[in-house]
């Protein structure tokens, strides 16, 4: 009945989707789902907007090796999954879906962004897409285990990182396309399990980064005023 309340003074739903899958061994499995977490959690309790449960599981990327504690659904899985769900929190009352995802491959971003309603709205949002748009002519490596993502996690809770353990990998531009469009063995056996630089992360620059994607997110998913504290 508090669900109901709430959503009859908002309609909109936050879903968070993260994955389960290797960083490199500096970061653990579920990086993109806590990052992905906190963003929502931060949003729901500033905005007020009822936060779902995370779905930690998405579509990851294909590895030449296999990588012990990694798990991946299919595009057609999560889509699938994900359809069945938005159609129980329509029945529900909700008439907005926010779906935030920290995993910008397309194959994963595909099974959510051509979900189906009756009525309702679907916005999914790629939140790591949000720091390189100031820079729309530069090719960045892959947000996987690099500078972006370990220092967003050194911001949020710095002893899931064994910063010690980072190893970097610069990818090719063939690789880093391999990658973006989810082809086979998109991360090639010379990585580590992640792509860019995490020798380079610090708490200051994940600080730097987190507030940059929650304002961008905020104003134009949620449409807060500029300069508001």
């Amino acid at each position: 009945m508090e669900v109901r309340a709430r959503l009859r003074q908002d309609p909109r739903l936050i879903i968070p989707v993260g994955t389960t899958e290797q960083h490199g061994p500096h970061l653990p499995l579920g990086c993109d789902t806590l990052i992905v977490e906190r963003l929502a959690n931060d949003l729901s309790a500033e905005f007020q907007v009822v936060c779902a449960p995370t779905i930690e599981y998405g579509v990851n990327a294909h590895t030449e090796e296999a990588f012990a504690g990694s798990a991946t659904l299919r595009r057609k899985t999560l889509h699938r999954v994900m359809n069945d769900l938005v159609g129980s929190w329509e029945d529900g009352g909700v008439e907005e879906f926010i779906i935030l995802t920290a995993h910008g491959q397309a194959p994963h971003q595909e099974a959510l962004s051509t979900l189906r309603t009756r009525h309702a709205l679907i916005r999914t949002v790629d939140i790591f897409a949000v720091p390189y748009q100031q820079q729309p002519d530069r090719e960045e490596p892959p947000v996987h285990g690099g500078l972006v993502d370990t220092s967003l996690l050194l911001y949020i809770d710095a002893e899931l990182v064994a910063l010690d353990q980072a190893r970097d990998f610069l990818p090719t531009r063939r690789e880093t396309r391999r990658y973006r469009h989810g082809a086979a063995k998109a991360i090639p056996t010379g990585s580590p399990g992640s792509f860019g630089q995490p020798t380079l992360a610090t708490a200051d620059e994940g600080a730097r980064l987190y507030h940059l994607i929650y304002d961008r997110v905020a104003t134009r998913v949620f449409q807060r005023e500029r300069g508001r504290e």
